[in-house]
């Protein structure tokens, strides 16, 4: 596989093999807004994400809080679209500097099973990684939430601990996963 990112700016760009990551815009807003408001999407994202989902929802998550962030340099958010249809998005992908739930994804029901949220995860892992420079990358999910699950335990992440968060769906026991740099770089090293 080939992994690239491209540096325009602050703009960075991610391909893969059959997907496009492309920086969240404002532009984005209005198929963002068709695609996730659905039940399948949001049940085990945490509750800052209202529902039922505003008409207005999307617009205002990419003006006042993704777009703020990416500024800031506390986030990196993109759009997962791809590789043939680079004007569809299909889903979304974040990287957040926190102590824990550093990468966070939704991607619509219609493009599930086909690997591609673990493609778009190792672009993503490769570039906390060894773009941003980051030795630990953490992240927590509803114990329900099994295919989440399974991307993290394929990609070497390891359980490090348990608890309870609010999900959309409610209070949930929760699982947080971790891998730090060194182990990425050995996971990886399986690939080529």
């Amino acid at each position: 596989m080939v992994w690239r990112w491209y540096h325009l700016g602050m703009i960075v760009e991610g391909r893969t093999e059959r997907l496009v990551l492309r920086p969240l815009e404002l532009a984005d807003s209005a198929q963002i807004q068709e695609v996730f408001p659905r039940w399948e999407i949001v049940r085990f994202l945490m509750n800052v994400v209202p529902w039922p989902y505003p008409p207005d929802g999307a617009e205002f998550y990419v003006r006042e809080i993704a777009l703020p962030q990416m500024e800031r340099g506390e986030a990196w958010h993109w759009t997962i679209r791809p590789a043939r249809a680079a004007e569809t998005i299909i889903g979304s992908i974040s990287l957040i500097r926190r102590e824990v739930d550093n990468r966070g994804f939704w991607l619509s029901p219609e493009w599930h099973g086909q690997g591609l949220m673990s493609e778009a995860c190792v672009w993503i892992n490769d570039f906390w990684f060894e773009t941003l420079g980051f030795e630990v990358l953490r992240v927590s999910k509803a114990v329900a939430n099994t295919t989440s699950r399974r991307i993290s335990e394929k990609q070497g992440m390891r359980l490090i601990g348990h608890g309870e968060k609010n999900y959309v769906s409610g209070r949930l026991p929760s699982e947080i996963f971790e891998i730090t740099r060194d182990e990425w770089r050995a996971w990886k090293a399986h690939l080529y």
